[in-house]
């Protein structure tokens, strides 16, 4: 069964893409222009992430965690000793994890080494940071609830953990979610998907009628599902495309269409 929604807004939220200032070229687009997206986009698909274990050792064996970095696959190609990990892999130690501590505590850290690959030099500090603080596993567990339960404002308002950000702890979020598909299930909400939904002329605070950003990021999980659900895609690649996109949506073309990193 699907747990409802928590949202404490105002007003009721918005799911409207309308004309506004906000987009390119001073003129926001449409849900047609969404559509267009993901006509174009449409054979493309979120590959794994590539990352480099020895970036990340000398972080995570203090704390316990250096065998994360044996997730996922070896590479085929690039530096000797990169791997691959994916939203798969994510997965899988989601399964494993259970109602585990170091489960959960693992499955965090494989999140944060997804979400940083090798262009975030800055996350095996900032998982530190996090690995450190001693609120951790109660933050863990406490959010991992909420988000099961439905209440992704409530676990936005939950998640302070030194080191990690809306960007990284809602990659969290979605990590953990696994309620049934007809669910809202979380979504990650970073600057890249943030400048296409604005070049797309949608604004969290005015569609949440609220500037309270739990309240914001709740309103925004729902409107992309609503979305997705009238286009006919699965919000998860509705995310990912958003992120692909950076803001750029009036560009006609941006790389080799197929599997596509994150």
């Amino acid at each position: 069964m699907c747990a409802s929604q928590f949202l404490v807004a105002t007003r009721p939220p918005s799911h409207t893409l309308r004309h506004t200032t906000r987009g390119r070229h001073g003129q926001g687009a449409s849900l047609e222009q969404l559509r267009r997206l993901v006509h174009r986009y449409g054979e493309c698909r979120q590959g794994p992430v590539r990352f480099r274990p020895r970036t990340w050792r000398s972080w995570l064996e203090p704390h316990g965690t250096g065998h994360v970095l044996n997730v996922g696959t070896e590479c085929a190609n690039g530096p000797s000793g990169d791997r691959l990990i994916s939203r798969d892999d994510l997965a899988v130690l989601r399964e494993h994890a259970d109602d585990d501590s170091d489960g959960l505590r693992d499955l965090f850290v494989a999140v944060m080494v997804w979400g940083s690959g090798t262009t975030n030099g800055r996350g095996p500090r900032y998982t530190n940071a996090a690995l450190s603080d001693a609120r951790m596993l109660a933050v863990l567990q406490t959010t991992r609830a909420l988000v099961r339960a439905g209440d992704l404002s409530g676990a936005y308002n939950q998640f302070v953990l030194d080191g990690v950000r809306r960007s990284f702890f809602t990659k969290w979020f979605a990590a953990v979610d696994d309620r049934d598909s007809e669910c809202d299930r979380a979504l990650i909400l970073d600057g890249r998907v943030f400048r296409s939904l604005n070049a797309l002329g949608w604004s969290s605070w005015e569609a949440a009628g609220t500037r309270h950003w739990p309240t914001r990021y709740a309103t925004y999980v729902s409107a992309m599902h609503g979305w997705a659900k009238s286009i006919g895609v699965a919000a998860d690649w509705l995310e990912w495309l958003l992120f692909y996109l950076n803001g750029r949506i009036d560009e006609p073309e941006l790389g080799n269409h197929g599997v596509i990193d994150r």
